[in-house]
C-alpha cells in the first residue's frame, strides 16, 4: 500500500511537471533570415503565446507583419494587412504594421520652433512632414534581442537616431519592446532619451481587418472611441489648433457604430481625408493609462481593444489605398480594406502651444505604453 502510494505520488508529480513543461512550451520566440535591405540582413521573429496567438515581427522598421487573433469557437485569423517579403515593404508599403517615429502624424511646413530656434525637417508629403520624414523609423533596421518574460515572448528593438536625423535635434536613444502576452495582448512599450531638447511621438501603424486580412472592407465592422472631441485639420490634413465636439457629427463613436454608417456623409473633415483620418481626443486625464477604442467584427466575433497613456488616437479607415495592393498570400487590398488606431500625441503639436507638449529634454524619459488586446465579442 505504501509503495503504491509512493508510485501514485511520483506519477502525479511527473504528470504535473509534464503538463507544466507542455504548457510553457507553447510560449516561444524564434527567428529566421528575411532577406536584406540596402545590403544589410534582416530577420523576422515569430512570437507564440499559450493560447495559440502568433505575431511575426521584423527588425526592419519594427513592422508587425502578421498577427493572429481568436474568433468564435477559437477560430484564428491573421488580422493585419502586410506583405510576404521585405522587398515589398521597401517598395510600396503605406506604413503597414510599422513603428512610427520620430514624430507620428504630420508636422505642418516640416518645421517647428523649440526654445526660440526653428528646426527645418525633411518634408515627404508636399511641404509637410509625415511620420518622421523620408527615412523615418519605419525604414530603419533595428537592433533586435528576443527574450522570454513572465508575460510571454518579447522582442526588444533598439535604435540610435543621431542629431540632425531628418532635421530633428538631439541624439535620441529609442527602445521598443513588443510582448505577446498570455492575456492575448500585443503590448508595445516605447522609451526614449535625448542629449538635446527635441520632440518625440512614437506609435504603431498596424492595419486591422478583424474579419481577416484581405477578406473585404471594414465598413461593416463596429467601432467605439472614448472621445468627445477631434483635432480639426485643413485640406492639407494639418491640424488647425482647434478641437471640435463629435456630438451630432459623423465622428461620434461614443457608442458602438458601424464604421461605414456615416463615412460618406457631407462633412468637410471627411472630404479632406476621403474618409476617417483624424486624431480623437481621448476622454481621460493627461498622461493616464486607459482605454481608447474598441472595435469588433459581427461575423467572426473578433474584438480589439486599444489602450495607451497618450492623449489622442488616430483613427484612419484605409482611405488612401487608391489602387489595389497585392498583399500576403496574393490577397488584394483595396480602399477601406482595414483601419488603424494609432495612440499618439496630437498632430502638429510642436506648432500649437495649446496642445499637450511633446518636448523631451535631457534627463527625462519618454514613455509610451500601448496595448492591442484581443477577445471575442459577447
Amino acid at each position: 500500500m505504501r509503495k503504491s502510494s509512493k508510485w501514485f505520488l511520483a506519477s502525479l508529480v511527473f504528470c504535473v511537471a509534464s503538463a507544466t513543461v507542455s504548457f510553457a512550451a507553447k510560449d516561444s520566440i524564434t527567428s529566421a533570415p528575411w532577406g536584406a535591405v540596402r545590403g544589410t540582413p534582416v530577420k523576422i521573429f515569430t512570437l507564440r503565446n499559450s493560447h495559440g496567438m502568433v505575431a511575426r515581427i521584423t527588425n526592419y522598421g519594427g513592422i508587425v507583419v502578421s498577427l493572429t487573433a481568436p474568433g468564435r469557437n477559437g477560430k484564428m485569423a491573421d488580422v493585419l494587412l502586410g506583405f510576404d517579403n521585405v522587398k515589398d515593404y521597401v517598395k510600396e508599403s503605406p506604413y503597414f504594421g510599422a513603428l512610427i517615429g520620430r514624430y507620428g502624424n504630420r508636422i505642418g511646413n516640416a518645421q517647428f520652433k523649440l526654445d526660440g530656434k526653428v528646426y527645418k525637417l525633411v518634408a515627404n508629403e508636399g511641404k509637410n512632414q509625415l511620420h518622421g520624414g523620408k527615412v523615418g523609423f519605419d525604414k530603419r533596421i533595428w537592433n533586435a534581442t528576443p527574450k522570454m518574460t513572465p508575460q510571454g515572448p518579447a522582442l526588444i528593438l533598439t535604435l540610435l537616431s543621431k542629431n540632425g536625423d531628418q532635421g530633428f535635434p538631439g541624439d535620441l536613444h529609442v527602445k521598443a519592446i513588443y510582448t505577446l502576452t498570455n492575456s492575448n495582448e500585443l503590448r508595445i512599450n516605447f522609451t526614449a532619451t535625448t542629449d538635446k531638447p527635441t520632440i518625440v511621438n512614437l506609435t504603431n501603424h498596424c492595419y486591422f481587418n478583424l474579419a481577416g486580412a484581405g477578406s473585404g472592407t471594414i465598413l461593416n465592422e463596429m467601432m467605439q472611441i472614448n472621445a468627445k472631441k477631434i483635432v480639426l485639420v485643413n485640406k492639407q490634413m494639418i491640424a488647425t489648433g482647434k478641437l471640435e465636439n463629435v456630438k451630432g457629427t459623423p465622428y461620434d463613436f461614443t457608442k458602438f457604430t458601424r464604421i461605414g454608417a456615416r463615412i460618406f456623409d457631407n462633412n468637410q473633415q471627411l472630404k479632406y481625408g476621403l474618409g476617417y483620418d483624424e486624431c480623437f481626443v481621448i476622454n481621460k486625464p493627461l498622461g493616464e493609462f486607459g482605454w481608447m477604442a474598441r472595435a469588433y467584427d459581427p461575423k467572426s466575433g473578433r474584438e480589439l481593444e486599444v489602450l495607451s497613456n497618450q492623449p489622442g488616437v488616430q483613427f484612419y479607415s484605409g482611405n488612401q489605398i487608391k489602387k489595389p495592393i497585392i498583399g500576403k498570400g496574393g490577397k488584394v487590398y483595396k480602399r477601406f480594406a482595414a483601419f488603424t488606431l494609432e495612440p499618439e500625441d496630437y498632430p502638429d503639436a510642436p506648432n500649437h502651444p495649446n496642445f499637450p507638449s511633446c518636448v523631451l529634454r535631457p534627463g527625462q524619459v519618454y514613455h509610451h505604453l500601448m496595448i492591442y488586446r484581443f477577445m471575442v465579442h459577447k
